[in-house]
Order: C-alpha cells, then sequence, then structure tokens
C-alpha cells in the first residue's frame, strides 16, 4: 500500500515540475481562442483502455468552431505504450492545438481512415508542417472523427513515465470548456469507483494545476491551458 501512494505522489510532483518547465520553455506566440460570456465548464474522469489500438480511444468530445475548448490530461505510465483519444469535428475550420508536459513526446492527429494529418515529429515531412500549423491555429480540419495518439518520440525509454496535456480549440471563441481527466487502467479497480489512490491523484492533479493562472500559447501550449482546468474535488 505504501508503495502505491508513493507512486501517486511521485506522479503528482512530476506533473508539477513537467507544467513549470513548459511555461518556461514556451516561446512561440499564438492567438489563443478567447471565452465569451459566461463559460460552461464540464468535467470528466475516465479510465483509459488497456489496449493498444485507436479503436478504443478515449473520447474527448466535440470540436464545435467558437463554441466549444477540449482539454485532456494523462500519463503514459512506464511500459505504456501508447495513449489514444478521439474527438468530432461539426463544422469545417481552422483548429489550433495548445501542449504542455515533458519533453520526448510525440503528437499525431490522424482522421477516421487512420491517415495521419499532423504529427509532431520533425522528421514527418508534410506531416510535420501540418503540426506547425495546428499550433498556430492554421490548420483547417474537414467535419468528421479524428483520433489522436500520443506516444514517446523515438529513442525514449519506455521505463520513463510522461505526463502531458493537450487542448483543442476552433474559431476565436469559446463558450463551453470540456475537461477529460484519463487515468490508467488498474488491475482490480471498479469501473463505478475510485480508489483511495486514485482520489489522492485526482486531489494532487488539482492542486497542481489550480496553481497554474495561466500559460503562454505557442508551440508547448495555448494560453491558459492548465489554469483552466477545475478538475474533481
Amino acid at each position: 500500500m505504501s508503495g502505491s501512494v508513493s507512486g501517486v505522489k511521485q506522479m503528482v510532483s512530476d506533473l508539477n515540475k513537467s507544467l513549470n518547465a513548459a511555461i518556461a520553455a514556451a516561446q512561440e506566440a499564438a492567438a489563443p481562442a478567447a471565452a465569451t460570456g459566461d463559460v460552461k465548464s464540464y468535467e470528466k474522469t475516465v479510465r483509459k483502455s488497456s489496449s493498444d489500438s485507436r479503436m478504443f480511444a478515449t473520447d474527448i468530445g466535440v470540436l464545435s468552431k467558437n463554441v466549444s475548448r477540449l482539454n485532456v490530461v494523462g500519463t503514459l505510465a512506464p511500459n505504456d505504450n501508447v495513449d489514444f483519444y478521439k474527438f468530432r469535428v461539426t463544422t469545417k475550420g481552422e483548429a489550433t492545438i495548445g501542449q504542455v508536459g515533458d519533453p520526448g513526446m510525440q503528437i499525431q492527429v490522424m482522421s477516421k481512415t487512420g491517415q495521419v494529418v499532423a504529427d509532431s515529429n520533425e522528421k514527418a515531412g508534410k506531416a510535420y508542417d501540418s503540426f506547425r500549423s495546428l499550433q498556430r491555429g492554421e490548420l483547417t480540419l474537414d467535419r468528421g472523427d479524428y483520433t489522436v495518439r500520443v506516444s514517446r518520440a523515438k529513442g525514449e525509454s519506455a521505463r520513463e513515465q510522461k505526463n502531458y496535456a493537450l487542448q483543442f480549440t476552433m474559431g476565436s471563441s469559446y463558450s463551453q470548456d470540456y475537461d477529460t481527466i484519463a487515468k490508467e487502467p488498474r488491475k482490480g479497480d471498479s469501473p463505478f469507483q475510485l480508489s483511495d489512490n486514485q482520489q489522492k491523484m485526482l486531489d494532487g492533479l488539482n492542486q497542481a494545476i489550480s496553481n497554474m493562472n495561466s500559460i503562454p500559447s505557442g508551440q508547448t501550449g495555448t494560453q491558459k491551458l492548465m489554469g483552466s482546468f477545475n478538475l474533481f474535488v
């Protein structure tokens, strides 16, 4: 039991460090979407699938131009190879991605058929160019379903835990904010009730993220990517 509690505390500590490092590293500015009027916030905690198939991607919501903003916080645990998320675009438009977290991550956005639309790998050619456009809010996404693949960059140790947070917006404003906390699948956990250690982890994440008042826009994130989160208490 003490080992599990220690692991939770370490995860929270690592997230704090990675968020602060990401803020310090942010350099390029992109025009962030602005909140419109009274923003409605929606929060959920989910357990990721133990499968490494995109067919079991975690749903993070619907991306609607000038309506919704999608946020997800997750962790690649040691020997956890990949996380998949999915979202639906309701209207064609220019989308923006914001990212904070540990270095050595690879982010890929794929179409419904699995075609890579944008890739953070510098050696990915046109897909990398598209990812840079996505960071600047200049990549047009057609209406339809998309999958996000989060993995370690080539050469990164599979034994090293990676913490990350992603944000998607479309348009110049939003009125609905959707926050998803993606937990690691745990053997023996009830799908209907949080364990004590899971609750400790979420409380720690809440404290860590609530300390982040804002984050610069650009390559490693968009404005208030983490400061906008109000995680479960």
